[in-house]
């Protein structure tokens, strides 16, 4: 699943944000104002992250300079009501990467978030291959020799961060923010292993292992 940020102060706009996004496939961390965008940025790892230009306190065009400051390539895409051109070029020149003026239509808002998508280096990596077991991340593909085993959206998630790892050792609250919505959910009960069960008998065939290290997470190996 791809990870986004949404920071807007606007109730009502953010509800809209998180619910669609949500209902298109995304799991999305929202935020009210720039100050708690940038502790979910110092914490957690995203995809694309949409910020509100205007907002109490650090303003989206901070958080913006503030994450190229620390040298962040995270694809940025700004929105706001400033629509003049000197506004679109500032915050393009602070390091947004994108400019949406509200009101905006929510099907161009997904259009935009999926070009930033295709320009993020993390979904740009070529093919993930771990012993037979290959993985497509332009088209979720995972392909053991000839055969196609059927996964659900939330153990390719899991299998995706852990070959992306591979061989290291992926701690569970990584895999939990990967691949849920809300990570306490799958930290607080045994959700993580009964979906790391399943993934192994899907992955009977393969010449790899997923190794529990207890008390830690979990890895994918070739033997």
């Amino acid at each position: 699943m791809v990870r986004v940020l949404v920071a807007e102060d606007d109730p009502g706009l953010r509800s809209v944000l998180e619910r669609g996004l949500r209902e298109n496939g995304y799991v999305v961390d929202v935020v009210p104002d720039g100050e708690r965008a940038l502790a979910f940025l110092r914490t957690y790892e995203y995809e694309v992250a949409v910020l509100d230009w205007r907002m109490p306190g650090i303003s989206g065009l901070d958080v913006v300079r503030e994450m190229r400051r620390r040298g962040s390539p995270l694809p940025i895409l700004m929105l706001t009501a400033r629509d003049t051109a000197n506004d679109r070029v500032t915050g393009l020149n602070e390091g947004a990467d994108d400019y949406l003026v509200k009101p905006f239509d929510f099907d161009e808002l997904l259009a935009r978030i999926r070009a930033l998508q295709r320009r993020s280096p993390a979904l740009q990596s070529p093919r993930l291959v771990v012993g037979d077991l290959v993985y497509e991340p332009s088209t979720r593909e995972v392909r053991i020799g000839s055969t196609h085993p059927s996964l659900t959206a939330t153990e390719l998630s899991i299998l995706e961060i852990l070959m992306r790892r591979s061989p290291a050792v992926v701690e569970r609250r990584s895999i939990a923010l990967h691949a849920w919505n809300e990570e306490a959910d799958a930290l607080g009960s045994n959700t993580i292993d009964v979906h790391l069960a399943r993934l192994r008998a899907k992955l009977a065939t393969a010449h790899v292992r997923i190794n529990t290290v207890r008390g830690v997470g979990y890895r994918i190996v070739a033997p």
